[in-house]
């Protein structure tokens, strides 16, 4: 991890970083200043994001470097259940997150720039397919595609030339040798003119032979044409065919149709978008042109610090205070022409938002139906593709599932007598046991009394020969049977057989498509469930959302409090404080790091003073137990 901090400061102290860092100071930087000097990196690289985070929303900057680093195939460390916490880490800034990001990043800086550069004209615009059944957005991203791949071409060849390693002398001996050539064609040209001079009917010759060129061009020019034609040719039976599909969809839409019901469809269709001209439309212009205005305000200010957001939270304390006050006040006069017309506004509102949502719920009808429209003769057009058949309407769809379901009861019944044989088959099983037992019981005593009267193994051999008089009869039986016999019945078995085919074989083909259908049934019913999963999803999302919504904008401090928002700015001041307080304290400590390490040395100094006196002492009693020590003039005499 050292190695790697080292290597990002060396390279962010460089050009066109240089931002002078050491270990401890990189090491210190906080969330957001980390998170600025990984969008610097990355600006580096894809210019387009140059920004200043502070100006920008946390999941804003998240999904921008995001979409970055996925265009740059940046793959994070871990699995793929590890991409949530990488994300988060992403967003708070988390060291552990951000420092193998730019590790990575200053590694193969030069080879980024070119795939960013590259990632703005190679990433392909995905189309939806509904889109594309208009002509002009299909000649479009056509157009789109070739200039795609002619920009592919044309950067093989830049990079081709620029790998090719031709130097200026190079060109330049190039260029001299070209002059050197022209002058030699030149020369040649003049030899060949004054061998031509010498030929008779030359100038007609030449003019023949001029004229064969323009035709060569000529007929390049027309084959090119030809290509052109045919392409267009293509485009219009394209086109034909699109028109005929919209033309058959129309008249099959206005086969059962009337002039009243017509008239009243068009009456119907002119009122909605004449509401929606006239009321809808200039309404949500309106807002979007305020809510413009406010958000250029907004961006023309410069940016809010915390204190500015605490100023700004009072002061809409104290106007919602004043708009309650001046709403007891109102209430308080009692005014009954103004409740009046108070409750007549307020029911005009009601009615104008039903009128509003029952418009948004037409638009929205009305494109789901143009959307199943679509699907379903995208899955026309595959049914017919796979067995050429007509889906079945109306009272044919009727009788279908009518003999399905007579077919069904057939089923069900010859499945209850298959059930019958079971049971019945169940049961002889088990009376053919009983009779086994029963039998082998009868041997067992009939054994017992033949070896009682002294005649054992004589119902033995009594079976024995009944057996063989019996096989010997079957096999006379089989020798008188003819070989006319035989083939009869071979005959009769190939007749059965291809009976019992030719029954089956409707059966089976009706059985087949039924296969077929049921299987798309079961693929449209799943993906129904799906949605409607989807949908319930978004719907308590959407709630969840419009309780924050709620909260948040509510004047009562407790619902206020459990806004998420609130939670969260709340849960970053107490991380603010706290980060500030522990700066504080590593301030303090960087302040009394060197005095104390003198004063921990001082007292590791006076320990050992301390212990060499003690041996001192130590080894001075030992000596007076062998003599004494006298002291005299300056030196020690020892007395024994």
């Amino acid at each position: 991890m050292s190695d790697q901090i080292k290597f990002i400061v060396d390279n962010l102290n460089k050009e066109p970083f240089r931002k002078n860092y050491n270990l401890i100071t990189f090491d210190s930087l906080e969330p957001m200043q980390l998170l600025q000097v990984l969008n610097d990196v990355l600006a580096e690289i894809d210019p387009k994001q140059v920004v200043d985070i502070r100006e920008e929303m946390p999941e804003q900057t998240a999904k921008r470097m995001l979409s970055l680093l996925g265009i740059l195939k940046y793959k994070p460390p871990g699995n793929a259940a590890d991409m949530s916490t990488f994300r988060q880490g992403l967003v708070i800034g988390s060291k552990p997150v951000i420092y193998p990001v730019l590790h990575w990043l200053l590694q193969r800086t030069s080879e980024l720039k070119k795939r960013a550069y590259l990632a703005r004209f190679l990433i392909k615009l995905e189309v939806p397919s509904e889109f594309l059944q208009d002509e002009t957005v299909a000649d479009t991203n056509k157009q789109y595609e070739d200039l795609m791949e002619a920009f592919k071409t044309l950067h093989k060849e830049c990079e081709q030339l620029k790998t090719s390693g031709f130097s200026t002398a190079e060109i330049r001996r190039d260029i001299s040798a070209m002059e050197e050539e022209k002058d030699q064609l030149i020369k040649r040209v003049e030899r060949l003119k004054k061998r031509v001079e010498a030929v008779q009917n030359h100038q007609r010759m030449l003019k023949i032979a001029r004229q064969l060129r323009v035709e060569k061009e000529r007929e390049e020019f027309l084959a090119q044409q030809k290509q052109e034609q045919k392409n267009q040719l293509f485009h219009a039976v394209q086109r034909l065919q699109r028109i005929q599909n919209q033309l058959k969809s129309m008249r099959h839409a206005a086969a059962d149709a009337t002039p009243e019901s017509l008239m009243k469809r068009l009456e119907e269709e002119i009122k909605f978008n004449s509401y929606m001209v006239t009321e809808k439309f200039p309404k949500e212009l309106e807002n979007k042109k305020k809510e413009l205005h406010f958000l250029q305000k907004v961006v023309s200010e410069p940016a809010m610090g915390h204190s500015d957001l605490l100023e700004l939270e009072s002061k809409i304390n104290e106007i919602n205070t004043q708009i309650n006050q001046l709403i007891e006040k109102k209430m308080m006069r009692n005014e009954p022409i103004e409740g009046k017309l108070s409750l007549y506004r307020q029911q005009a509102s009601i009615i104008s938002r039903k009128k509003e949502a029952k418009a948004e719920e037409l638009q929205e009808a009305k494109e789901k139906l143009a959307n199943l429209e679509r699907e379903v003769s995208v899955k026309t057009s595959q049914t017919r593709e796979f067995d050429g058949t007509e889906v079945l309407k109306g009272d044919e769809f009727k009788r279908y599932v009518s003999k399905l379901r007579s077919k069904s009861t057939v089923f069900k019944k010859k499945h209850q007598i298959i059930a019958e044989f079971k049971a019945e088959f169940g049961l002889l099983q088990r009376t053919e046991e009983l009779l086994k037992q029963r039998h082998e019981n009868i041997q067992h005593q009939l054994q017992t009394i033949e070896e009682k009267r002294g005649i054992s193994g004589y119902s033995y051999t009594q079976e024995e020969l009944e057996r063989v008089s019996a096989l010997k009869s079957e096999v006379d039986e089989m020798k008188g049977r003819t070989l006319d016999d035989m083939s009869e019945m071979v005959k009769k078995l190939n007749s059965l057989v291809s009976e019992k085919k030719s029954a089956l074989a409707p059966i089976i083909k009706e059985l087949r498509q039924l296969r077929q259908k049921c299987q798309e049934c079961l693929q449209e019913e799943s993906r129904y469930h799906y949605i409607n999963c989807m949908i319930k999803n978004l719907e308590v999302q959407l709630r969840r959302a419009t309780d924050e919504m709620k909260a948040y904008v509510s004047s009562d401090q407790q619902e206020k409090r459990k806004a998420i928002r609130e939670q969260y700015t709340k849960n970053i001041a107490e991380q603010e404080n706290l980060g500030k307080k522990l700066r504080e304290k590593q301030k303090a400590v960087r302040e009394s790091h060197g005095p104390n390490m003198k004063q921990a040395k001082m007292w590791h100094d006076f320990e050992q003073l301390m212990e060499c006196k003690k041996q001192c002492f130590l080894k001075q009693q030992t000596q007076t137990s062998i003599g004494q020590v006298i002291q005299e003039g300056g030196e020690d005499r020892l007395i024994l």
